[in-house]
Parts: structure tokens; C-alpha cells; sequence
């Protein structure tokens, strides 16, 4: 079986700005990868190239052994890629209820769908029809998350979602994403909040300056002269 994701010799930028270099990274299929490594790595850049936002200049992205490289991004997401950017992913001006339905054409968009997303969050239960612009950040992203489980997706990029929120919200998320990862989900995870990644993970990446200086299991990288590098966020 190929793996959920597969990056060969990737390298890609901007303009003239060359970010990642022959990059090499593989998710297995239902597992739970982090890629962390200092600012300026090319983190987020790589999560962009997988979602088709950023076209690669070398190499190929393969999502269960099909090429994914050259594809506009909305036929990655078609595709069952889904990617939850920095910030909130959401309509501000839609309510709760419309922000998960108006997925219809991603996922089935029916109340089934709704309801197991709600699931997830039954904090999102009670604002259905809240404009989602004025729920809290946590809640927001509560629904950023909810929104990208409702089309069912194959693979779940996740960009730092954390950012901006307080302790007792981050510890409310990760349990949403740990619980996703039991049920089976595949995930690629960039996050600040190393302790997290590290006991959430199968698999650790490190990236400096856009290559891999580390690959191995979350328990061998405290060891390693790789986590010089990392900062540990709060637990």
C-alpha cells in the first residue's frame, strides 16, 4: 500500500526566494505526522504545495500513488486534501449551521454529516445560528476544523492551529485532533506547540531552511542533535 503522502525532491518559493530544497517526506496511511523545525524552514510552504497553492519548481507530490503536482487547488481538494491555514478557515458572516452545510459539494453537506461533526464539538451545538464572525477564537476553530471533517478528507493538513489561543482552548483541540487520528484519520501537522506534536505523533519531520535534518519517531528526537533546534511550547 502507497503511502497517504509522498513528497519526491520537492522545491519550490517564491519569486526567486528558493524555500524548500529536494524535500522527502511520506505520511503512512491513517497516522499522524508532525513537521516542525524553526521559523523560516518552509513549514508552511510545504503544507502549500500540498494543497496546490504554491506549484512546485522540481519534483512530485503523490497522494495514494497518483500525482498531485500541476493540480489547481481545487481539484486537490476534490481530490480529498483539505487544508486548515493559520487563522480561521471560516465565512464570518455565514452562521455556524451555514459554514458546515455549504460544504455539500466536499462532503454530503446532510444533517447526518452536521451531526457528526457536532460530534467533535458539542460546544458548536448551541451556536448553530451564530454568526461564525463572532464566535470566540477557540470557537472559530472549532468550526474551521469542523468544516474540513465534513468532507470526509483524506488527508488533513493542519497549519498551526493553536495560534493565538489560550492554554485551556489548545488542550481542547488537540484532544479533538487526537481523537481524529484514532478514528483513523491521516493527518500532517505543523504546530508550535512541540510537546504536543511530539506526544501526539507517529512521526516527527524536522526541516532547516527547507530540508529534512530529521526523520524518526517522536521519542527519538529528544535524543537527537535535531532538537536543538525546537522550541517546546507549553503542554
Amino acid at each position: 500500500m502507497p503511502p497517504a503522502l509522498e513528497l519526491r525532491g520537492v522545491c519550490a518559493g517564491y519569486g526567486r526566494v528558493r524555500v524548500l530544497r529536494d524535500l522527502d517526506l511520506a505520511v503512512p496511511q491513517g497516522s499522524l505526522v508532525s513537521l516542525v523545525g524553526p521559523n523560516g524552514a518552509g513549514k508552511t510552504t510545504a503544507l502549500r504545495v500540498i494543497a496546490g497553492l504554491v506549484a512546485p519548481t522540481a519534483g512530485k507530490v503523490l497522494l495514494e500513488g497518483r500525482q498531485l503536482s500541476g493540480l489547481p487547488p481545487y481539484r486537490v481538494a476534490r481530490a480529498g486534501v483539505c487544508l486548515i491555514p493559520e487563522g480561521r478557515g471560516i465565512f464570518p458572516a455565514l452562521t455556524v449551521r451555514e459554514n458546515l452545510t455549504m460544504q455539500a459539494e466536499g462532503g454530503d453537506g446532510s444533517s447526518e454529516s452536521v451531526d457528526r461533526v457536532l460530534g467533535y464539538f458539542p460546544r458548536l451545538a448551541d451556536r448553530l445560528e451564530q454568526r461564525a464572525g463572532t464566535l470566540s477564537g477557540g470557537e472559530q476553530q472549532m468550526l474551521s476544523l469542523g468544516r474540513a471533517l465534513i468532507t470526509s478528507p483524506r488527508l488533513l493538513l493542519l497549519d498551526e492551529i493553536s495560534m493565538g489561543l489560550a492554554p485551556q482552548l489548545v488542550a481542547q483541540l488537540f484532544e479533538t485532533v487526537e481523537s481524529l487520528a484514532r478514528a483513523g484519520v491521516t493527518i500532517l501537522m505543523v504546530e508550535q506547540y512541540l510537546t504536543y506534536a511530539l506526544r501526539l505523533s507517529d512521526l516527527v519531520y524536522v526541516l532547516g531552511k527547507g530540508r529534512v535534518t530529521f526523520v524518526g519517531e517522536p521519542g527519538e528526537l529528544r535524543h537527537s542533535g535535531a532538537a536543538e533546534q525546537l522550541t517546546y511550547g507549553a503542554a
